[in-house]
């Protein structure tokens, strides 16, 4: 062969080997395109978004009410396309609980995947809770007094009257469970420490169950205080003889007392010549006298011993106080 022969053949098997190697790297170029493009279109297709949604519950019966606290949100995981997934808006999915017809007691609602409106080729694949519970109950009113809770004592000696509350009663407004066991409600702490005279505060009045609610939040209350009344026993108490002109013997020489007052005035009070006989125009001789007692404005004569004395009169006549006492 001549060498132009062999410089053809050269030529031409090293054009062959340049196209089989151009086209095995487009083959690769597309495997790999192909690749890339199943990739991302699964990806794209089965993506997941996690949303927040809101809960409303509407149509509540009149004259009913939810007694427990149902979620307020529930979560919901979405699968779909990327693109579409990014276009939810957990607002515009707000669940809405229709409580139309429900009745007293415990109502439970299951939460289905179709109960969101999500775009096209999107779909929920998991909720959390996926069932709600409400507690209803009936919505009832009741008037009931007011009591008046106090703290401390007044002063010594004094004594509370009476209280006056305005006004008396409140009506309660709330779940029928809370409302039915109430036989009062009660109000903040009166503070009773050293009070000596009638007086007047607001005071507010404390809900037992913060589901109640109250046709006012305070009343006026009056607490009348007034000295404290008591009873004490005077034992050997001086019997005077009043407007005697002549010397004289008084038998029994004391008495004893039982007085009612005030305690403050009784424990300061001295008994001495409280008690005395009327011996003016009684003439020489023996009698037998009522006692008499002289007491400040106030106090109550309850019980005296003995109510009488003898008194024996002399014909001497008086000249100084030892002769009033004749042995």
């Amino acid at each position: 062969m001549r060498l132009g022969d062999f410089k053809y053949v050269f030529a031409v098997s090293g054009v062959r080997r340049l196209r089989g190697a151009d086209i095995g790297l487009r083959i690769f170029a597309i495997v790999l395109a192909i690749g890339l493009w199943i990739f991302v279109n699964t990806a794209e297709q089965h993506s997941f978004a996690s949303l927040t949604v809101p809960i409303t519950y509407g149509s509540l019966p009149q004259g009913m009410v939810i007694v427990n606290h149902p979620p307020e949100f529930v979560k919901i995981e979405v699968t779909g396309p990327r693109s579409l997934l990014s276009l939810l808006d957990p607002e515009r999915l707000t669940l809405k609980i229709d409580l139309r017809g429900v009745a007293a007691g415990q109502s439970e609602f299951k939460v289905y995947p179709a109960m969101f409106n999500v775009e096209r080729n999107t779909a929920v694949t998991s909720i959390s809770p996926d069932q709600l519970s409400l507690d209803i109950d009936r919505l009832v009113t009741r008037d009931v007094p007011v009591h008046l809770a106090v703290q401390g004592k007044v002063e010594a000696g004094y004594t509370i009257t009476s209280v006056d509350i305005t006004p008396p009663t409140v009506t309660i407004a709330g779940p029928s469970r809370f409302v039915a066991p109430l036989t009062s409600v009660s109000t903040d702490a009166f503070d009773l420490k050293g009070l000596t005279s009638d007086t007047d505060r607001s005071v507010d009045i404390v809900p037992p169950n913060p589901a109640l609610g109250f046709s006012t939040g305070h009343v006026d209350a009056r607490v009348n205080v007034a000295e404290a009344i008591a009873d004490r026993e005077f034992r050997a108490v001086d019997v005077e003889v009043k407007d005697s002109g002549f010397k004289y013997r008084v038998d029994p020489k004391q008495v004893t007392l039982t007085i009612r007052g005030p305690a403050v005035k009784l424990a300061g009070l001295a008994p001495k010549g409280m008690v005395y006989v009327d011996a003016k125009g009684v003439a020489p001789g023996s009698h037998e006298l009522p006692l008499q007692v002289t007491l400040p404005d106030g106090m109550q004569l309850l019980h005296q011993s003995p109510d009488k004395v003898k008194l024996r009169m002399y014909r001497e006549k008086l000249t100084t106080t030892a002769d009033e006492h004749p042995s």
